[in-house]
């Protein structure tokens, strides 16, 4: 039983890294494919794309209108990778749910080290995904809807985009409490379980003890980020949330419940 368990629980390991894999695959398809409609619904691209109707019309027909037949891929293109990429973060999140009960059912070692583990996959889809899809755009006489600017945001990207920016205090922080304490917190955490019976795993459970009252400013950090993105341009027009800040919420929880168990490990 306990063997069959133990077999249980890596095979949602796997799946787990799985979607979240196909998750990130097409969120990235679907940013290309934002970025290539931004382009094209530019002031240049749209006055292409009026004379490549004129032209079609003028021709009967004859002469197909390019742009148009391409901006109409695009956009069922992000649709559907849209769409994949929130199928397979759901399918993550219920297969971490599985996970969870089943870890649930194990010792308190076994629990804290899948849980941790879990935590891990998490925060890196997180970091890696987008979180954050901002456009800016305004009604132009004669052309239409011009997008004027459009920019996706990760919290990697952000942090690299901040440096350049020479805004070092704000990349900083956001680099310390959102990728290297979650990191160090979780890899001293499998460290310690793994090398439990050692003597200097002691001191590494006070020294995750004392990491993990900093958990908490994870989320807000976060928040923090989210807010100057957003605010940062008073055009903004539409900014949409997207699957990464949910795998950094995710991770959030996790190594909230990953911290109170391991507190609990003598």
């Amino acid at each position: 039983m306990k063997i069959l368990k133990i077999i249980a629980l890596l095979l949602l390991l796997s799946l787990l890294a799985y979607f979240g894999s196909k998750a990130y695959l097409y969120a990235k398809s679907y940013e290309n494919s934002m970025i290539e409609i931004a382009k094209m619904c530019d002031a240049s691209g749209l006055a292409q794309g009026k004379i490549d109707t004129i032209t079609s019309a003028i021709s009967f027909g004859l002469i197909k209108n390019k742009t148009k037949i391409k901006l109409d891929r695009l956009k069922t293109e992000k649709k559907l990778n849209q769409t994949l990429s929130y199928k397979f973060l759901y399918y993550f999140m219920a297969t971490l749910l599985i996970l969870i009960v089943i870890s649930f059912s194990c010792n308190i070692i076994t629990t804290t080290l899948i849980l941790a583990i879990s935590s891990l996959i998490s925060l890196v889809f997180g970091l890696i995904n987008p979180i954050l899809m901002v456009t800016i755009h305004k009604n132009i006489d004669h052309l239409g809807d011009v997008i004027l600017s459009f920019e996706s945001k990760g919290l990697l990207g952000s942090i690299y985009k901040l440096f350049n920016n020479n805004e070092y205090a704000v990349a900083l922080v956001i680099l310390l409490f959102s990728v290297i304490i979650p990191f160090l917190k979780i890899v001293i955490l499998i460290f310690t379980i793994i090398f439990k019976e050692y003597k200097f795993s002691s001191n590494l459970i006070n020294f995750f003890k004392h990491l993990g009252k900093w958990s908490m400013l994870d989320v807000f950090v976060v928040a923090i980020l989210l807010v100057y993105l957003t605010s940062n341009n008073a055009e903004i027009s539409h900014a949409q949330i997207q699957i990464g800040l949910y795998f950094f919420l995710t991770y959030v929880i996790l190594s909230m419940i990953t911290t109170f168990k391991a507190q609990k490990i003598n």
